[in-house]
């Protein structure tokens, strides 16, 4: 993320990462809207959750869990199921984590991600209700980072997507004053797909796809969550308390719709190959 205090790192690599993109390049050799690699691994554990998928971004690792419990619905949308993210920062992933509660970080991560899940309804959640008022399926996705090497926010949509797009869970019907398993598995009921892009702004540069010292030394970060129909459905800005101005807005939405069409293509792709398996 971009909250970490960046007092780890010295002011002449500040100066150095800020200085070395007025050269048209960024310290690992990207221009500025180049990403990082990126590739997805579905079920790596699948003995333990309804759908799962693991994400490299770079040096990045994510995994997303989903489970599907049962429950009861919210007292204010009695007829609508439950969708929720969550997100666990452990320092097995970076020695910038610590462990205990949940602290801002986490909470950020999982609030940016699991707003894109909402504001694009890629879930309808009517169809996850199994008797209004008395019992739903609540959809959980848990964000477990490996390792961080920056930009946790789109690995981890990306991982979360990926495995909602895979998740099977049991059927249940209501009978008799119970939800009864009937022995099928359902797919999630998706409606639409959504993935996260982040921009950082570094001086006067705009670079998309931020790696762990380029957030350290971020001005401001924007996340855009884009649907699989190139509509943009949140926005969100953080990682510093630097301004944008409405030039820097509109090309960092250009480069995430540009970025979120690669990655929906590669959910497709990933999820076609697996069918193959």
């Amino acid at each position: 993320m971009g909250d970490y205090s960046t007092e780890v790192i010295s002011k002449i690599d500040r100066d150095y990462i800020a200085g070395f993109l007025d050269t048209g390049k960024r310290i690992d050799g990207r221009a500025p809207n180049e990403c990082r690699n990126t590739e997805i691994e579905f079920d790596v554990v699948d003995a333990k959750a309804e759908g799962s998928a693991l994400v490299r971004l770079g040096n990045t690792a994510v995994i997303a869990g989903v489970k599907v419990l049962l429950g009861e619905p919210y007292p204010d949308s009695p007829d609508q199921g439950v969708m929720m993210v969550t997100a666990e920062l452990q320092p097995l992933a970076s020695p910038l984590f610590e462990l205990g509660p949940p602290k801002e970080p986490a909470i950020e991560l999982a609030r940016v991600v699991d707003r894109g899940v909402r504001e694009s309804e890629m879930i309808d959640t009517a169809k996850l209700c199994i008797k209004p008022g008395k019992k739903v399926y609540m959809v959980f996705a848990d964000v477990y980072p490996l390792d961080y090497d920056g930009n946790l926010i789109d690995a981890s949509s990306l991982a979360v997507a990926a495995a909602l797009h895979t998740t099977k869970y049991d059927e249940y019907k209501w009978e008799d004053g119970n939800a009864v398993l009937t022995g099928k598995k359902l797919d999630l009921p998706l409606q639409n797909s959504v993935v996260e892009v982040t921009v950082s702004r570094i001086g006067r540069h705009l670079v998309i796809d931020p790696s762990l010292k380029e957030e350290m030394v971020q001005d401001c970060r924007l996340t855009m969550a884009v649907d699989k129909n190139d509509k943009l459905r949140a926005m969100q800005k953080g990682g510093g308390s630097g301004p944008l101005t409405l030039d820097e807005i509109e090309r960092s939405m250009t480069m995430a719709i540009g970025r979120a069409q690669d990655l929906h293509k590669l959910i497709k792709e990933t999820i076609k190959a697996r069918k193959k398996k």
